[in-house]
């Protein structure tokens, strides 16, 4: 069908005002994703020109220790972080959904701590953990427990990391609470007609009703751990020991220190292969425990 004049002048200003987004999309986005799967095959430094080596890069991370302590390192903290963090932030979801005195102050106190940037807040849990006079312990030292060097020690380093990922619990929290408070009432109320106490009510309604909620935190939670590099980079440097050698800091170090903006590239990738794989896993064992309303699982 042929455009009008009006049609053609109307589809023209509409590129016309979306054309900084696509031009932005093309050299910000686009361009960077093509070029490091094209340097993935390369050996790069960005003095020289690019060096076509094929899988080399691929074929040496298999052999790279560095690059497995990298993994178990993320692993390790995913695996205990985000379980704690999803419990944490639906422990004070079902607190703050009470009524109770000072609940808008209380939401607002739990929230704040997730609003604040990933550095200063990395410089704030270093004064915590200061072995001799952070916060920490302080408290330890009422309970006459001898110091812990936390940050400065390779079996606590990681540890410290862990506790410090709580801190941005508000959101999830938020989140939570949204779900919560979207859970019928009525199914509440024929739950307690029935004989149900609170703790039934909450894993046979709640818990169920808000399954979809607790499945995307997950997701999200597991994508932003297999990320974590702020914490790494500000306060510990991947020490001690490499204890908090995370994926992404290796990642870094590959490209911004050693300048092998190849070999930076391909593990770039593998994370990305990784994250595909790990949320594809969690959505198909998902039919286990996410229910939909209308009785239909997926």
């Amino acid at each position: 069908m042929k455009l009008s004049k009006a049609m053609r002048r109307e589809a023209r200003t509409f590129y016309f005002f979306i054309s900084p987004w696509i031009i932005g999309f093309l050299v910000i986005t686009l361009y960077p994703v093509a070029a490091s799967l094209a340097y993935s095959f390369t050996d790069y430094d960005i003095i020289h020109d690019p060096e076509f080596i094929g899988l080399g890069n691929y074929s040496e991370l298999w052999n790279d220790e560095q690059f497995w302590n990298s993994i178990y390192v993320t692993l390790k903290y995913t695996l205990i972080s985000v379980p704690l963090t999803l419990l944490l932030s639906l422990a004070f979801a079902l607190l703050i959904n009470q009524r109770i005195p000072l609940q808008g102050f209380f939401r607002t106190a739990l929230y704040f701590p997730s609003m604040i940037s990933g550095v200063a807040m990395s410089l704030l849990w270093f004064w915590v953990f200061n072995p001799q006079a952070g916060l920490f312990n302080y408290i330890l030292s009422l309970f006459g427990v001898e110091p812990i060097l936390w940050l400065l020690d390779a079996s606590y380093a990681i540890w410290a990391l862990i506790i410090m990922s709580f801190w941005g619990m508000g959101s999830g929290m938020l989140i939570f609470l949204a779900g919560l408070q979207g859970v019928p009432v009525s199914l509440l109320e024929a739950a307690k007609l029935d004989g149900a106490n609170r703790w039934t009510s909450f894993w046979r309604v709640t818990l169920p009703m808000i399954s979809p909620v607790f499945l995307f935190q997950l997701i999200i939670g597991v994508i932003e751990s297999f990320q974590v590099f702020t914490q790494a980079y500000t306060i510990t440097q991947g020490g001690p020991s490499y204890s908090t050698w995370f994926y992404v800091y290796n990642i870094y170090v590959s490209a911004f220190k050693n300048f092998r903006y190849g070999y930076a590239s391909a593990m770039a990738w593998l994370l990305l292969v990784g994250v595909m794989l790990v949320t594809f896993l969690i959505f198909n064992t998902s039919q286990r425990y996410v229910y939909y309303e209308g009785g239909r699982e997926r």
